[in-house]
C-alpha cells in the first residue's frame, strides 16, 4: 500500500506544477484566484444538471471528465493557491474541523 500524501504535499506539488506550466509567470490577484474557483463549481454543476457521470475518459487520450473532476479542479485551483501563500493547508484543515466540531445543530439558521 502506498503512502498517503499530506495535503500540504499536494498543495507543494500542484503549485510548483503550475509554476512549470506558466500559470504564475503573473502572479494572479485573489480575486482572480476566487473567481477561477468559482468557475470550476460552476462546470461541476453544469456537469450535474446534464447528467454527466462522476468520472469519464472523454478521449483517447485519457482526460478525465465528469461531475466529480470539476470539483477536483476547484481543489487543485485552492491547493495551488495555498502552496503560493506556504498555508500549512493540514493545520488549517485541523483547526477548522475541530472548530465545526463545538457548532450547534445546522449552525447558522439560515435556508438554502
Amino acid at each position: 500500500m502506498s503512502e498517503q500524501k499530506s495535503l500540504n504535499r499536494w498543495a507543494e506539488e500542484i503549485h510548483r506544477n503550475a509554476v512549470e506550466h506558466g500559470f504564475w509567470e503573473e502572479e494572479p490577484s485573489f480575486g482572480e484566484v476566487v473567481a477561477l474557483c468559482h468557475s470550476e463549481l460552476s462546470e461541476a454543476l453544469e456537469a450535474y444538471r446534464s447528467r454527466s457521470p462522476m468520472v469519464y475518459l472523454m478521449d483517447d487520450k485519457g482526460k478525465p471528465e465528469g461531475i466529480a473532476v470539476e470539483m477536483i479542479d476547484c481543489l487543485i485551483r485552492i491547493l495551488d493557491w495555498c502552496g503560493s501563500e506556504k498555508v500549512d493547508v493540514d493545520e488549517v484543515l485541523r483547526m477548522k474541523t475541530e472548530y465545526n466540531r463545538g457548532r450547534p445543530w445546522r449552525h447558522g439558521g439560515k435556508a438554502l
